[in-house]
């Protein structure tokens, strides 16, 4: 649990130092994964059903980012910071984006995320990370969605930015989600276990995907 509204703790150190000592979920057996190419279906909704009534403009720009992270997945790119850097590019309107320059502030500056000048470099061994098949791909996948979100990579976007990263984790695998509307919830860089509890739930919503009819499918 974090320490409330006076944690001004580093929460990057926070996460660094509980990262290798989450008791990251295994399974006797992976979790079930579609035997269909994947889509972006549910990501798709996710950021409609989140953003789209109060940001229409920006729904747009994070869906066409989201394609386009769904193409880099299929044709088997790397997640480094520049391909993700050019994710960016489209959620901000931006002609350039670069790693921020200055310590950054999330949850009504509850959580305070420190820059040193070993971070960027930090952020992509993490990065790197995501494709490691030592450690099952629910978990993984929950571990890279929490590195952008505590690295909070880029000055602005970076929920977003972990979401589009998630997705590409679990679509360069064959994986998609037909819902991801319940990952919205509140994330704190010292809660060892909600990381393993997000893990759980990658894993229950990719199960769950898998048993979904395809399109087309009769009942």
């Amino acid at each position: 649990m974090s320490s409330g509204p006076d944690h001004q703790n580093d929460a990057l150190a926070d996460w660094l130092h509980i990262r290798t000592e989450v008791s990251w979920p295994r399974w006797s057996s992976e979790p079930a994964v579609a035997a269909r190419p994947p889509t972006p279906d549910g990501f798709r909704d996710f950021f409609t059903v989140t953003r789209g009534g109060r940001d229409p403009e920006g729904t747009a720009r994070v869906l066409t980012a989201l394609e386009v992270a769904f193409s880099d997945a299929q044709q088997g790119a790397r997640l480094t910071f520049p391909l993700m850097a050019n994710w960016q590019r489209t959620v901000l309107h931006r002609k350039t984006v670069a790693f921020r320059t200055m310590p950054a502030f999330a949850k009504g500056g509850r959580e305070r995320y420190g820059l040193s000048p070993k971070t960027p470099a930090q952020f992509g061994q993490c990065l790197a990370e995501s494709s490691s098949l030592g450690v099952p791909l629910p978990s993984r996948a929950a571990r890279t969605y929490l590195d952008v979100l505590f690295f909070h990579p880029f000055e602005d976007g970076n929920a977003r930015a972990a979401m589009l990263a998630l997705a590409f984790v679990l679509a360069r695998e064959g994986v998609s989600l037909g819902d991801a509307r319940p990952l919205q919830t509140t994330r704190w860089a010292d809660d060892a276990d909600g990381a393993a509890d997000l893990a759980m739930l990658l894993g229950i919503l990719i199960t769950a995907a898998a048993r979904r009819p395809s399109h087309g499918s009769r009942s």
